[in-house]
């Protein structure tokens, strides 16, 4: 089994819909670019107010990623 190295990156999803809207936003816009996703950790909660409503949802997450080893990168 070997060892990995992870980098933790933090981002913010918003959503009108939802937190959980907000934070597939999040990690899945970062997969359009970062390799080696495999964890996230909710650090804060937010939100915006309009008219007496929830406005947007915000969610800062930690995410988690896989620092290659030279194997995993492709020439």
């Amino acid at each position: 089994m070997s060892e990995h190295v992870y980098r933790v990156t933090e981002l913010v999803g918003s959503s009108k819909e939802s937190v959980e809207d907000a934070i597939n936003g999040a990690i899945g816009r970062a997969s359009e670019t970062l390799q080696g996703m495999d964890w996230f950790q909710v650090k804060e909660i937010r939100g915006t107010v309009s008219d007496g409503k929830v406005g947007y949802y915000q969610v800062t997450i930690g995410l988690g990623f896989r620092v290659m080893d030279h194997a995993d990168l492709k020439s």
